[in-house]
């Protein structure tokens, strides 16, 4: 029995410790199936001793229903910032640190005054903000949100959930520390591909995954924790923040390792401006940046207001949220069929553009937001994206809103719609304007066949006039046909006639890509050339087999067995390859050594390329054999910049990764 306890011991500790170089620092040192296999072996022992440690990976939550939350009081409180709108309330709040050092130490000898201002700056984090209780034995006792900042809810079981978070840490004191908690921007495009229900935005996911009481729905939303405060430890104290910050990553938890110190105010704007022209690269939200001093105990002589510490102040990105009127709810049909609804807007500018539209997912969207024609509404908008509506303002009500209701038939060609799930659809695909319009042109894109020239107002014209009902019958187009078309003279119809008949030679992943099966798009697309190698295969391939491919889930999977499962899609897939398109086999063949120094590399390309588009680089490398990721990492082999490449150049260079101007890029692939 007691060396069956130590080998749980042993293998708590080794699981442990290749979580943190997995999930902390991003550098795996054991194969999943490893771990997998060491994990299951622990499981076993646990179950068969009735021994489990507090701090067992196997404590990690997975599942359950919680029935209700419990409140949890902080040992140390946790504080708001601050606000400032503009740089110069930035300058106004340095200059007054200023003033009281200068006036504290005109009073005091020399071995007591305060040291020089130091300020560090860092992210300012759009997740939801939680802190976690470390007990004397350096295991997590309580994790909880910031609630009131004396009094928050008990989300322990659902931070369990978070891999990123140690359950245990080197420690013999107590400690509070304080992070974020966030939904990256691959996790969420990830849940979105398979969600019946799409997220809407990285930080009302996390929050929402932290208040579900259902501990599965957090578990899949697979969220991360940064950190970067300690609010409460027992024993020796910090003297400034750079010691809090090495105290923080010693201990193993995850920052963003974003702290720059700054002396001056002019250093202060430096740095706001490289996070503000940075944030749109980074995987996760920032909504500003943190400044605060370095030095202990100014902190501490500055002290707090009622709301705020005085030592610390956010700077504030430009608004993303404003009100404004919902005036109509038009319905439109996508290429998939599916009926949506757009609120039409009383215009608004925000972030320096006007407003008119807004995207409303579904019905059951429109009633928990309590949208209605005529209602006030909360709006959002972030990443450049339609802006999305957030909720109906309570108490802005006036009698006269009107009730919003789906349509019973397709808004184009007047089918019957049917609801599938929340959503509601058109099933005529064959000849729905919208759905055909949208697939001829998604058809036709770059990554696709690459039909340059068949733009939408064309592909409405063959619709209208030449009676395309099918993706097909573009290959039986006529230079006569197109001569009957508006703006159509004989060049620019030889010219669409030559990029279609070049179209029939292309790869197995952009014909995929092309049939525009749900949930698929260009990266499952080339993970399932490389699982299966010929579009026969990728037909007839089953439930189990489609699982094996990277990225592929149930949902995805299901849609592409349903897709090729449809008589009609058959018929059209037959009648695309009787006209002449021929589908070349992959570029990476496991049988051929693809001589490249980028073969079997990670890539990272960042900043703007002037010989390149970011997607053309991209194509080069994959066609090389190298995988391209969107972040830097130690497993990351080259970082390509181009112009203004700000924070993954930066890391790359802390982490000694090998960097490429865009010439020399350009020169490898000459070579």
């Amino acid at each position: 029995m007691e060396d069956k306890k130590k080998l749980i011991e042993d293998l708590v500790k080794e699981l442990n410790e290749y979580s943190k170089q997995y999930y902390i620092y991003d550098n795996p040192s054991v194969s999943d199936k490893e771990y997998d296999r060491k994990y299951d072996l622990l499981k076993s022992l646990e179950e068969e001793t009735g021994y489990q440690l507090e701090y067992s990976p196997t404590r990690r939550i997975g599942d359950g229903l919680l029935d209700e939350f419990s409140k949890h009081t902080h040992l140390g409180s946790l504080w708001s910032l601050d606000k400032a709108q503009s740089l110069t309330e930035v300058l106004d709040w340095h200059e007054r640190n200023q003033r009281f050092v200068e006036d504290y130490n005109e009073s005091r000898n020399k071995e007591e005054r305060l040291p020089d201002l130091k300020y560090i700056v860092t992210r300012k984090f759009d997740g939801l903000t939680i802190n976690l209780t470390y007990n004397e034995d350096g295991i997590l006792e309580t994790a909880a949100t910031r609630g009131t900042g004396r009094i928050g809810e008990n989300v322990t079981n659902q931070v369990k959930t978070i891999n990123s978070v140690p359950l245990r840490v080197g420690s013999d004191s107590i400690f509070e520390i304080h992070g974020e908690a966030m939904m990256t921007k691959d996790a969420f495009r990830k849940y979105n591909e398979e969600a019946e229900t799409p997220l809407r935005n990285t930080r009302n996911a996390a929050a929402g995954a932290l208040r579900n009481l259902d501990i599965r729905e957090t578990k899949k939303r697979n969220l991360t924790a940064y950190f970067y405060d300690i609010g409460y430890k027992e024993g020796n104290q910090f003297e400034n923040y750079r010691e809090m910050i090495s105290f923080i990553e010693d201990k193993g938890f995850l920052t963003d390792g974003f702290f720059k110190e700054a002396d001056t105010f002019v250093e202060v704007e430096e740095i706001i401006k490289e996070i503000e022209d940075t944030r749109d690269d980074l995987n996760f939200d920032i909504d500003g940046v943190v400044v605060a001093i370095d030095d202990i105990e100014t902190r501490d002589l500055l002290g707090y207001t009622v709301k705020f510490p005085r030592w610390a102040i956010a700077y504030k990105f430009e608004a993303e949220e404003t009100t404004t009127t919902v005036l109509d709810v038009e319905w439109n049909v996508g290429r998939s069929g599916r009926v949506n609804p757009t609120a039409i807007l009383d215009p608004v500018e925000l972030v320096g553009a006007t407003i008119k539209r807004a995207t409303l997912n579904n019905m059951d969207d429109i009633r928990r937001k309590n949208v209605k024609i005529g209602s006030e509404v909360l709006l959002r908008r972030s990443n450049d994206v339609i802006p999305e509506i957030l909720q109906a303002l309570e108490g802005e009500a006036s009698g006269e809103e009107i009730e919003i209701k789906a349509p019973k038939n397709c808004p184009s060609c007047g089918t019957k719609l049917i609801e599938i799930g929340a959503h509601i659809f058109c099933e005529n695909t064959l000849s729905c304007k919208p759905q055909l319009l949208k697939s001829i042109v998604h058809f036709s894109s770059r990554d696709a066949m690459n039909i340059e020239g068949l733009s939408e107002k064309t592909a409405e014209q063959l619709f209208d006039k030449l009676n395309i009902k099918n993706l097909s019958d573009i290959y039986s187009l006529t230079k006569d046909d197109l001569l009957t078309l508006d703006l159509f003279k004989d060049k620019r119809a030889n010219n669409l006639l030559f990029e279609i008949e070049k179209s029939k030679d292309v790869t197995l992943h952009a014909f995929i890509y092309a049939l525009g099966i749900p949930n698929v798009g260009l990266s499952t697309s080339r993970d399932l050339e490389a699982e299966f190698k010929t579009l026969d295969n990728i037909m007839k391939a089953s439930e189990e087999e489609l699982l094996e491919v990277p990225d592929v889930g149930e949902i995805v999977a299901n849609n592409i067995l349903e897709f090729f499962t449809s008589d009609n899609i058959k018929v059209e897939i037959d009648k695309l390859l009787s006209k002449g398109i021929k589908i070349k086999k992959p570029d990476i063949d496991e049988t051929k050594e693809i001589s490249s120094e980028f073969n079997g590399k990670t890539v990272v390309l960042t900043g703007g390329m002037e010989k390149f588009t970011r997607n053309e680089a991209k194509e080069r490398l994959l066609s090389l054999g190298a995988k391209v990721t969107g972040s830097v990492s130690k497993n990351t082999d080259y970082v390509v910049y181009g112009k203004d490449p700000g924070s993954k150049y930066d890391k790359a260079l802390a982490l000694d990764i090998k960097t490429l101007t865009e010439e020399e890029f350009i020169e490898i692939l000459e070579d």
